[in-house]
């Protein structure tokens, strides 16, 4: 995607000239809507350390868009709970090896503490450990695994992500895997295509039918090669996140919603995004969907594969 800023927001100190995708004005009226009056689960949130979630925030920064929640992740909860978010699944994802323990730890006692969030696990495709990783945490309160193509450099038919594969087809949780090509920000410090796409998750399937998964962001930009991909696989699912709101000046057909309300599901990128936290849930809504479709894709789907 080429980027073209029109929010007027200051450049981050060093961040390169619009690396990113393009962002597209948010319409006057984005205004946060009244506390929903249905289930809503937003399947796609992130909940980390302090330390790691300022991190993050200075990537996006210079890289991508200014987040416009920077609190920690009580208040996070906090917000979306007061907004009427029945659950949130909370995917954690490391960068390196060695960081996935503590990471999966800090997320399970975030889920104790808040009964709302719905904790996921992450590993470190081929790190030292990475079976055991993920047996201590699918055979436990662990819902599924997050893994980043992008952030891990790492495709989705790459043998290190085999252990991944088998676990989720083991304990019939999901993997939430980003491997659309899009952002391909040079940020990650890679072509992100090399590591991306709808065949490289196809031949991953292939091998493990029994796995199941969810690609964020509807694929994009190959959402019509992932849509094509779901007749053939029964356990593959998409997710919203951060592509039915009009935000990116490129957008995929959300008329997909309409065509495959059983295999979508609601998410939102929260906190790291760059506008009212209900943004998404709102043009979802705009669309006007029948109220079973609509329903599905809000909680239903989510809670048949991440339970309740």
């Amino acid at each position: 995607m080429r980027v073209r800023r029109k929010c007027g927001k200051p450049r981050a100190q060093g961040a390169s000239r619009c690396p990113r995708a393009c962002l597209r004005s948010l319409p006057s009226s984005c205004k946060p809507c009244a506390v929903p009056s249905q289930v809503v689960i937003d399947a796609h949130v992130h909940l980390h350390p302090d330390r790691l979630a300022e991190a993050i925030r200075r990537w996006f920064d210079t890289h991508a868009w200014h987040i416009k929640y920077r609190a920690g992740v009580d208040d996070a909860v906090r917000i979306l709970r007061e907004g009427g978010i029945s659950r949130m699944v909370a995917l954690p994802y490391v960068h390196k090896p060695g960081l996935a323990r503590a990471l999966n730890d800090f997320t399970l006692d975030v889920a104790r503490r808040n009964p709302e969030v719905v904790p996921c696990c992450t590993v470190f495709p081929g790190e030292e450990g990475e079976e055991e990783i993920l047996e201590e945490a699918l055979s436990g309160p662990f819902r599924g695994v997050k893994i980043h193509s992008h952030v891990m450099k790492i495709a989705p038919d790459d043998p290190r992500l085999d252990p991944v594969w088998r676990a989720s087809g083991r304990w019939r949780k999901p993997v939430v895997i980003h491997c659309g090509p899009e952002p391909a920000n040079p940020g990650y410090g890679l072509d992100t295509r090399t590591v991306s796409g709808a065949d490289r998750l196809r031949r991953a399937l292939d091998r493990h039918p029994e796995a199941v998964v969810i690609v964020p962001h509807l694929g994009f930009d190959q959402t019509p090669q992932f849509e094509a991909m779901l007749a053939q696989y029964p356990d593959l699912y998409l997710d919203t996140t951060m592509v039915v709101g009009r935000y990116f000046e490129r957008q995929p057909d959300v008329d997909i919603l309409r065509r495959h309300p059983g295999r979508i599901l609601y998410g939102t990128d929260f906190p790291n995004i760059p506008y009212e936290w209900d943004h998404e849930l709102k043009a979802l809504r705009a669309l006007r969907l029948p109220a079973a479709d609509e329903e599905r894709i809000l909680s239903g789907n989510a809670l048949r594969l991440f339970g309740p």
